[in-house]
C-alpha cells in the first residue's frame, strides 16, 4: 500500500502554532461512517493518534461551518475519504476546499483514500462524480469551480486505491494508520494545572534554547534531587517541539540503561525520531554511527533525562556534530562534572519561592475550598520544610490531602523523626552515585560542618583522609552541597536531613550504633550507658559547651570514659567553651589512652587553661592547633615526640614559658606563630643551644645541622620584637632549607633588619612582607632563585623595589604609598600579575615600562598578564590601541558591550589580545570568542596618534587595568578554531570610563630566540607552580556546547594563600 501526503513546495513545513489534533477525517457519512471511517477512526484513536471527526466531536446546536474551519486549521494532518456519494454532498466539497487552502497556506499534509472509486473517477470527474457537478451545473452553483480545481488537486497526490489491492479492510487500515504514526508531531501541550511557577522558568530556558537559531545547541538543567528538572524539560520539550523535524524524549536514562542497556535507548531514539517499529542495533558504536547518519540532516529536539554517566552522553549525543542546524539537545542531570566534561551549557534549576510553594502545596493538599486562615500557620510550616523543593512539597501535599489540622500537625511531627520515604528515596540517589570517600565525606558536612567556614573545615577534612579538594567538588557537582562565595559550606535542609537518616540507619534510636554523633541528648543519652557498651560504630563525636550547667550537673563529665571505649574514633569537634572534660576533669592523663587514633586536635579559646596534658602516646597525631590561650604558661616537653606532626600552628598565646624542644619534629611542614612572637623566641633559643652543643661537639653529625629539613611554611606575621634591636641580628638564621612560603608580615622591619642579612632561601617561592617599615627592598642580597609570589601591600614607607629575582611571577605592591619604582623587571620574564593600587607616587613611565616588560615575557606566549595601576597609563601607550566609546554605569550589561572584529590571518600572526580599562572600581569583564555573520564594527575607532586629540583624562582617583589573554593558553583547554573572527568584551559589575583592546603580534625569531636565552635559568619553575599562570584565579575559560570561548577576567581576585 502506498498513501502519501500532500503538501505545497512554497508552503511552510509546520509553522509555529498549536494543534488541538493530529487528524482531520473528511468523509461522506451515507457511504462510510458506520464502516470503514468508524473502524478507521477507532484504529487511529487506539495508535494514540487523537482524530477529529465531526459526528464525534461537535456538540448539539454548535455552528457547524464555523466548527469544521476550526477543525481543520487546529489539525495536521486532512484524511480524506473518496466514497461514491463524496461529491453529492456540497458540504464535503466546501470542506475539502477548506483544507485545500489550508494546505497551500498552513502547510496541512493531505493524505487521500481511493474508497469504492478508482483515482481518475475524482481527478476527471466522471461516473458518480461526473453525475454529481452536471447537477450542480444545472442548479447554477457558484462554487464549482472551485470545487472542480480542489478535486484535481487532492485527487492528483498518490493514495490508497482500494480496488487495485487485495488485502482486506483491517490490513489496509493497519497500514494506513501505521503510515501516519510517522507523519504526526507532538501536539502543543497545555501545562498541567498543579504546575505552579513553571511559565517563568520554561521562558527563561526557551530563551536560553535560541529557537530559530541555525546554532546546535546542548543544554543541561542541572540541580538537587526533586528539584524539577524533568518536569521543566518535558514542559518545554512539549511547547517547542513543533518546531523540530522530529523529536524524542527519553525519561529515566539512569535507571533504564542499568536495566536495558545502552542500545536499547539508542535504538528508542532513532525510533522515535524517524517513527519507525523495525530498528535494530547491533552495537552501541553501530548506534552511534546510525544516529549520527539519520540525524545528520534532520533538525531535532530530543530530551536526555536524569543521564549519570559519562558514556550515555557519549552514547546518545556524542558531539554537537551529529545533529543537523538548528537541533536542539536538553539534558536533565544531577552531576554538573558532565556536563562540564560534555561541553554542555548549564541551567541551574531555581527552587520555588516562600509564595511558590505555598500556591504548590495548596493545590496538592486540595486547600482551595478551605479557609486560608484556618490552615495558614501549619501551611507554613511544611514550606519550610521542603525549603523549596517541588517533590517535597507534592508529596506531602498528596498526603495531607483531605485531612484535619490535627493531621496535618501529627504528620510534621512525625517528619521530625522519621522523614518521608519517597522524598529521601529520591534525594538519596546522588548519595548512592558516589564513592565511600565521598560519602564519608558528605555526611561528616552533614553531621557536624554545615554552616561552617570552609578554611576552618578543610584541615579536619584533610586530617581524616577525605583528600577535600576533589571530594568538595564532586559534592558540589551533584548538588549535595554548595560552598557560598567559596566561604562556608551550605546544604538544602531536606538533603542534610537525608543524610542524618542514612547515618541512623536502621537503628533511629540508638544513638551507640551511629557512626557520628552530632545531637547533645544523643551524646548524654551514650554519656549515661554502661562502661561496658560497645561504642565501636561510633567514628566521630560532635559536643557543645553549656555555660549554665554546673560540673556536677553536666551530663557529659561522664564522656572521657566514653572516649576511653571507642576504638575508631577519629574526630572530637568541642565547641563554644573552656571546659571540655578530656582537658579540665583529668588533665594528667595520658591522651593517647584515650584516643589512640586521632591525627588532629584543634583547641580554640581555651581562655584559662595554664597548661596542656602529656601528648606521649599520640603516635598518630599530625595536626595541632591551639588558638587564643592568653594564659597557657607550659606545654607538657611530651610534645616532642610527636613524630607524624605535620602541621603545628599556635597563635595568640603570648604568655607561654615552657615549651619543649621540636627539633627533631622531621616530618613537620608548616609552623604558625602568628601573635606568639615569645614562643618563637623559646624555638629560637633552643635552636641556638643544638647548635652551640654541635658546634662544641665537632662530632661531624650534619643531621644536627639540617634542622626541620621538611619544613614547607613558616608563619611569623605581627613578630613586632622578631629582631634584636641593639644588635640588630636577624633571629632567622636558621631558616630550613626547604622552606617554600615565608610570612613575615607586620614584624615592623627597618631597613636595618632586611639589610643586616643575607638570607638564603633556594626553595623559597612565596614571600609576605606585607606591612612593613622599611624603605628600600633590594633583593640582590638575597639568594631567592625560586620566588614568584611576592606582597609587599600596605608598606607605606617603601620607595623602590629592585633586582627582582629572575624568577618572580607575581607581585601584591598595592598601598605603597610612597612606592616610585620597580626597578628593572626586563629579566623577570615570568612576570605575569602586578598589583599596584593605591600606590600613587608611581611614575606613569614606570608603570608603561612594567606592562612593556611583561609583555615581552614568556607569558606572551600560553600564558596570562593581570597589570592594576594607580593612574591612566599615557597616551603614548595607548596609542596603538583600538579604543571604546566612554561609557558611565548603566544596568544593562549589553550597553557596555564591545566586538573587536578579528582579522583572516589572526590565528598564526597575532600571539593574543590586550585589554585596558580605566576605571574607578575593579570591573568584572565577560569575553567571548565566536564565529560570527560579518557585521560592521562600529564599536572600535583607531586611536588619533595626534597630540591635538589626546585621551581626556578622568577626574577623580582611578585606576588602569591591563589584562592579556594568549591564544597558547586558550588552546590549552578548549578547541580554539580559525574559524572565530569575533572578540566581544562586556563589562559587567560597576562604572567605568573608557575601555580599549588589541591584538599582539608573535614574536620574531630572533625574539623568541633571545627570551628563551634569557629564561634558561628559571625554565623549569613553569613545571613546579604551573598555577600562577594557567591556573590563575583571575582568569577563567571554559568552552559551551555551541563552540564559543567564554573567558571571565576578576582583576580584584588575589593569589594570597596566606
Amino acid at each position: 500500500m502506498a498513501s502519501s501526503s500532500s503538501t505545497s513546495p512554497s508552503a511552510p513545513a509546520f509553522s509555529s502554532r498549536s494543534w488541538k489534533q493530529h487528524v482531520f477525517l473528511s468523509f461522506r457519512g451515507e457511504d462510510t461512517r458506520n464502516n470503514f471511517v468508524g473502524h478507521l477512526y477507532t484504529a487511529l484513536e487506539n495508535m494514540g493518534i487523537h482524530t477529529y471527526k465531526d459526528d464525534k466531536k461537535l456538540s448539539l446546536g454548535e455552528e457547524i461551518s464555523r466548527s469544521l474551519t476550526e477543525a481543520i486549521e487546529q489539525s495536521q494532518i486532512a484524511i480524506i475519504v473518496f466514497s461514491e456519494k463524496y461529491a453529492d454532498s456540497s458540504w464535503c466539497l466546501n470542506e475539502l476546499r477548506h483544507v485545500m487552502k489550508c494546505r497551500k497556506e498552513r502547510g496541512l499534509i493531505v493524505v487521500p483514500l481511493f474508497y469504492g472509486v478508482e483515482p481518475f473517477e475524482v481527478r476527471k470527474q466522471k461516473r458518480k462524480y461526473g453525475e454529481a457537478f452536471s447537477k450542480y451545473e444545472l442548479e447554477n452553483k457558484t462554487n464549482v469551480a472551485s470545487w472542480r480545481e480542489a478535486l484535481v488537486e487532492a485527487s492528483g497526490n498518490s493514495g490508497q486505491d482500494f480496488k487495485s489491492t487485495n488485502m482486506d479492510e483491517s490490513e489496509l487500515i493497519k497500514n494506513i494508520v501505521n503510515k501516519i504514526s510517522k507523519m504526526i508531531r507532538p501536539l502543543t501541550p497545555r501545562v498541567k494545572d498543579n504546575l505552579v511557577g513553571i511559565e517563568a522558568r520554561m521562558d527563561a530556558l526557551i530563551s536560553k534554547l535560541q529557537i530559530g537559531s541555525d546554532c546546535v545547541l546542548m543544554i543541561g538543567i542541572w540541580g538537587v534531587g526533586g528539584g524539577g528538572k524533568t518536569t521543566l524539560a518535558t514542559s518545554v520539550y512539549g511547547r517547542i517541539s513543533c518546531e523540530f523535524d522530529g523529536c524524542c524524549c527519553i525519561e529515566n536514562i539512569r535507571e533504564e540503561s542499568r536495566k536495558k542497556g545502552l542500545t536499547k535507548l539508542q535504538k528508542k531514539i532513532i525510533s522515535g525520531v524517524l517513527k519507525k517499529d523495525e530498528v535494530r542495533v547491533g552495537s552501541i558504536e553501530e548506534g552511534k554511527y546510525m544516529i549520527r547518519d539519520s540525524f545528520s540532516g534532520k533538525k531535532v529536539l530530543i530530551v536526555l533525562d536524569d543521564v549519570d554517566q559519562r558514556d550515555q552522553l557519549e552514547a546518545l549525543a556524542g558531539s554537537t556534530d551529529w545533529f543537523a542546524k538548528g537541533s536542539r539537545i536538553i539534558i536533565t542531570t544531577r552531576d554538573e562534572h558532565l556536563l562540564n566534561a560534555h561541553k554542555v551549557d548549564v541551567h541551574n534549576i531555581n527552587l520555588l519561592d516562600d509564595y511558590e510553594a505555598t500556591n504548590l502545596l495548596r493545590k496538592c493538599a486540595c486547600l482551595d475550598d478551605r479557609p486560608m486562615e484556618d490552615y495558614e500557620q501549619v501551611s507554613k510550616k511544611v514550606v519550610s520544610y521542603a525549603s523549596g523543593l517541588p517533590l517535597a512539597l507534592t508529596v506531602l501535599g498528596s498526603f495531607l490531602c483531605g485531612r484535619g489540622i490535627n493531621e496535618w500537625k501529627s504528620t510534621l511531627a512525625r517528619l521530625k523523626k522519621i522523614p518521608d520515604d519517597d522524598i529521601l528515596g529520591k534525594l538519596s540517589i546522588s548519595y548512592d552515585g558516589l564513592k565511600k570517600v565521598e560519602q564519608d565525606l558528605f555526611l561528616d558536612i552533614a553531621c557536624f560542618f554545615r554552616g561552617k567556614y570552609k578554611y576552618e573545615v578543610m584541615p579536619v577534612l584533610e586530617a581524616c583522609g577525605f583528600d577535600p579538594d576533589i571530594g568538595l567538588e564532586v559534592l558540589r557537582e551533584k548538588s549535595l552541597i554548595t560552598i557560598s562565595d567559596d566561604v562556608k559550606f551550605d546544604m538544602h535542609d531536606l538533603v542534610q536531613e537525608m543524610g542524618h537518616h542514612i547515618v541512623k540507619g536502621e537503628h533511629p534510636n540508638d544513638p551507640e550504633k551511629h557512626s557520628r554523633v552530632w545531637k547533645d541528648e544523643d551524646l548524654e543519652t551514650i554519656c549515661a550507658m554502661d562502661a561496658t557498651t560497645d561504642l565501636d560504630m561510633i567514628e566521630a563525636i560532635q559536643c557543645k559547651y553549656k555555660p549554665l550547667i554546673s560540673e556536677r550537673d553536666d551530663p557529659l563529665q561522664h564522656l572521657l570514659p566514653v572516649v576511653e571505649n571507642t576504638k575508631n574514633l577519629r574526630l572530637i569537634n568541642w565547641e563554644g567553651g573552656v571546659s571540655c572534660p578530656l582537658l579540665t576533669n583529668s588533665p594528667q592523663k595520658k591522651l593517647c589512652c584515650l584516643l589512640p587514633n586521632l591525627k588532629m586536635m584543634k583547641l580554640w579559646g581555651l581562655m584559662n587553661i595554664t597548661m596542656l596534658p602529656s601528648f606521649a602516646g599520640l603516635p598518630n597525631l599530625e595536626r595541632f592547633e591551639l588558638y587564643g590561650s592568653p594564659k597557657l604558661q607550659e606545654i607538657h616537653s611530651s610534645f616532642r615526640v610527636l613524630k607524624k606532626l605535620v602541621f603545628l600552628s599556635i597563635e595568640q598565646c603570648w604568655g607561654i614559658k615552657i615549651f619543649p624542644d621540636i627539633n627533631r619534629l622531621k616530618n613537620l611542614k608548616t609552623l604558625s606563630l602568628i601573635g606568639s612572637i615569645g614562643l618563637f623566641k623559646l624555638i629560637q633559643q633552643k635552636m641556638d643551644n643544638v647548635a652551640l652543643d654541635h658546634h662544641l661537639d665537632n662530632s661531624g653529625d650534619t643531621q644536627v645541622n639540617n634542622r626541620l629539613n621538611n619544613l614547607k611554611t613558616l608563619l611569623l606575621r605581627g613578630g613586632s620584637r622578631l629582631f634584636n634591636r641593639e644588635t640588630h641580628h636577624t633571629r632567622l638564621w636558621f631558616s630550613p632549607p626547604n622552606l617554600t612560603k615565608l610570612d613575615l608580615a607586620k614584624c615592623e622591619l627597618t631597613d636595618k633588619d632586611i639589610g643586616s642579612y643575607e638570607w638564603e632561601l633556594p626553595h623559597l617561592q612565596q614571600l609576605n612582607l606585607s606591612k612593613n617599615e622599611f624603605s628600600r627592598l633590594d633583593f640582590s642580597r638575597w639568594r631567592l632563585p625560586r620566588l614568584k609570589w611576592l606582597c609587599v601591600d600596605g608598606c607605606s614607607s617603601l620607595v623602590e623595589l629592585s633586582n627582582l629575582p629572575s624568577s618572580i611571577a607575581v607581585v601584591d605592591a598595592s598601598n605603597c604609598w610612597s612606592l616610585e619604582s620597580f626597578g628593572d623587571t626586563s629579566n623577570c620574564k615570568w612576570l605575569c600579575d602586578v598589583s599596584a593600587r593605591r600606590s600613587n607616587k608611581l611614575d606613569q613611565v614606570d608603570g608603561e615600562r612594567l606592562i612593556n616588560s611583561m609583555l615581552q615575557g614568556n607569558a606572551i606566549e600560553d600564558h596570562f598578564i593581570s597589570l592594576a595601576l594607580p593612574h591612566q597609563i599615557p597616551k603614548g601607550f595607548v596609542g596603538r590601541f583600538f579604543r571604546g566609546k566612554t561609557c558611565g554605569f548603566d544596568t544593562d550589561p549589553y550597553k557596555n558591550k564591545f566586538t573587536l572584529k578579528l582579522p583572516d590571518d589572526w590565528y598564526n600572526e597575532f600571539s593574543g589580545f590586550l585589554i585596558r580599562l580605566v576605571n574607578r572600581e575593579y570591573p568584572d569583564m565577560d569575553i567571548i570568542m565566536k564565529q560570527e555573520a560579518d557585521e560592521e564594527d562600529w564599536r572600535f575607532e583607531k586611536w588619533q596618534e595626534s597630540d591635538k586629540a589626546p585621551e581626556p583624562e578622568y577626574g577623580g582617583e582611578m585606576m588602569t587595568f591591563v589584562g592579556y589573554v594568549s591564544f597558547g593558553s586558550i588552546r590549552k583547554t578548549t578547541s580554539l578554531s580559525p574559524s572565530y573572527n569575533v572578540i566581544s568584551f562586556t563589562i559587567t559589575k560597576k562604572s567605568w570610563s573608557s575601555f580599549a583592546a588589541e591584538l599582539v603580534p608573535v614574536k620574531s625569531k630572533d625574539e623568541a630566540v633571545q627570551t628563551t636565552k634569557d629564561a634558561t635559568n628559571c625554565s623549569e619553575l613553569r613545571d613546579e607552580e604551573d598555577g600562577y599562570f594557567t591556573r590563575s584565579m583571575k582568569f577563567q575559560i571554559h568552552q559551551d556546547s555551541n563552540s564559543n570561548i567564554k573567558i571571565r577576567w576578576c582583576p580584584y581576585k588575589s593569589y594570597n594563600s596566606y
